[in-house]
């Protein structure tokens, strides 16, 4: 593939922040700041590292692990990572579909099936050589989202509404660092073909972190009006705003659900090097698309938080092993991952979440390694 330049990768994760999942978290947020931006600049930071793996490698995200976890936990993880990400593919299409309803005055899960069909459209022209296109599409949907923030902000406070309570700390800590740390195993699919890859990861990461941040505060103004969901907040504000915000959750629902169909073809790739990730993505879409329209996702979101919770932990095993242990020590690699899984189901209870507990508990015991004394060599 063609060599992407700092543009390029930061008009990715550009595309990748601004959606409706990033706000609806702020929302629920609330303005709770110094745990929104510590939330994100922590797992903005692991991104970063993540980013720099493939970037340096030239290795797509799931192939990055391999001399971490061996082939096998590389094929395990794989998989796992294509369940997760046709789940998710379902889930945005469905998310833009609901929200698009009120905007359109028409509700039906069927909206998901044009969305999933501008996706896979998106799917050979994001990536490709019409990249004029592509930034026409991104410098829209910075404006209309600058409109739509100014609009919002001007909006009085409605007395009789009852927004969200902000979240407690920890609480909102681990909402804002959840949305960066569920890009970790895709990242890399985006910066293996960089030609400054230190500048591509640093922008992607950075891009994708300040946007984010953004979006929450989007969602915080949206709390404080009273707005039950983005959708409501923009029909309450009127038009024109509404039909700004018509494009912007089209746009937004195509490059984020985009990232999710491709990186899938991409670990697709990792099982099968035969296998055309371009390919293996609109078929995503198609699938996709049949699971928003029969509506399984409420039944199947518990199964993606379940799957979601293996790759946390998973990406801190992969980096301490790479940037701090740099010795070979699969087994033990694999079992500090579990430990950091079943952590994960476990700490629901913790006060800094289960998320960021998983994480520590998976560091930690990968990073012992390095008390392991190395072999001596004999002479």
């Amino acid at each position: 593939m063609k060599k992407t330049n700092l543009f390029t990768n930061g008009v990715i994760w550009f595309g990748a922040a601004v959606s409706i999942a990033e706000i609806e978290a702020g929302l629920q947020t609330g303005a709770n700041w110094s745990a929104v931006v510590l939330g994100h600049l922590f797992g903005g930071l692991l991104l970063f590292l993540a980013g720099l793996l493939g970037a340096r490698s030239g290795r797509n995200a799931m192939e990055t692990t391999e001399s971490t976890f061996g082939s096998w936990g590389m094929r395990f993880f794989a998989l796992a990572n294509v369940v997760q990400l046709v789940g998710w593919t379902a889930v945005m299409l469905a998310q833009g579909a609901a929200a698009l309803g009120p905007l359109m005055n028409h509700s039906s899960v069927y909206l998901a099936v044009p969305l999933a069909l501008l996706v896979a459209v998106w799917i050979f022209i994001g990536l490709g050589d019409k990249w004029r296109l592509t930034t026409v599409g991104m410098v829209l949907l910075a404006a209309l989202s600058v409109v739509i923030t100014i609009r919002l902000a001007g909006l009085p406070v409605d007395a009789a509404a009852q927004p969200h309570e902000p979240l407690a700390f920890w609480a909102a800590f681990e909402v804002s660092a959840a949305m960066p740390l569920s890009w970790l195993p895709l990242i890399s699919d985006y910066t293996k073909n960089a030609e400054r890859p230190l500048g591509a990861s640093a922008v992607s990461a950075g891009v994708y972190t300040v946007v984010s941040i953004w979006m929450y505060a989007l969602g915080a103004l949206l709390n404080s009006c009273g707005a039950a969901d983005f959708a409501s907040g923009l029909v309450r504000a009127g038009q024109p705003l509404a039909g700004f915000g018509l494009v912007v959750v089209v746009l937004s629902t195509v490059t984020t659900t985009f990232l999710d169909a491709y990186s899938s073809g991409e670990s697709a790739k990792s099982l099968c090097g035969r296998l055309n990730p371009k390919l293996v993505g609109v078929a995503v879409c198609a699938l996709g698309a049949v699971l928003a329209v029969c509506g399984i996702m409420d039944r199947y979101l518990d199964f993606l938080y379940l799957i979601a919770s293996v790759f946390a932990p998973m990406a801190a095993v992969l980096l301490v092993d790479r940037y701090l242990v740099k010795r070979r020590a699969t087994w033990w690699n694999l079992f500090a991952w579990l430990a950091g899984t079943l952590t994960y189901q476990f700490a629901g209870s913790s006060p800094i979440g289960p998320t960021l507990t998983a994480i520590l508990v998976s560091a930690v015991l990968s990073s012992l390694v390095r008390l392991v004394p190395r072999p001596s060599t004999v002479s």
